[in-house]
């Protein structure tokens, strides 16, 4: 089971290459394996793949070999984009990235459900 090092919900929101690196130092200093980021904390960009935000951010943390979960209602954005709908329910066949409704979900280690 993913030992998490669980992002603060309120901050600078995540953008670029560096503030996953940076992501990545805190979450291998805290000996975690994998991340959960609050939707809180990822700047719009993130839902907008066209923008590369994304593959850039979960790409970082994959080249450590970091589990990524997005905790939060990505509902809108799955109902606004087919094209972040349809990374969503890849992510739910992925053992590397997911999306989960809220930290229980992860404690648990229920399965992710796509249009959270």
């Amino acid at each position: 089971m993913p030992e998490y090092f669980v992002c603060e919900p309120y901050g600078p929101p995540l953008r670029t290459e560096q503030d996953a690196a940076d992501l990545v130092g805190e979450a291998i200093g805290h000996g975690a394996n994998a991340v959960a980021i609050p939707v809180e904390r990822l700047h719009q960009d993130f839902f907008r793949l066209r923008t590369g935000v994304a593959g850039a951010i979960v790409g970082k943390l994959a080249v450590y070999r970091l589990g990524v979960a997005i905790v939060g209602d990505v509902s809108e954005h799955v109902a606004a984009s087919d094209s972040f709908r349809d990374w969503v329910r890849e992510a739910d066949r992925s053992t590397h990235l997911r999306f989960v409704a809220d930290l229980s979900d992860l404690q648990r280690g229920s399965q992710p459900e796509s249009g959270l």
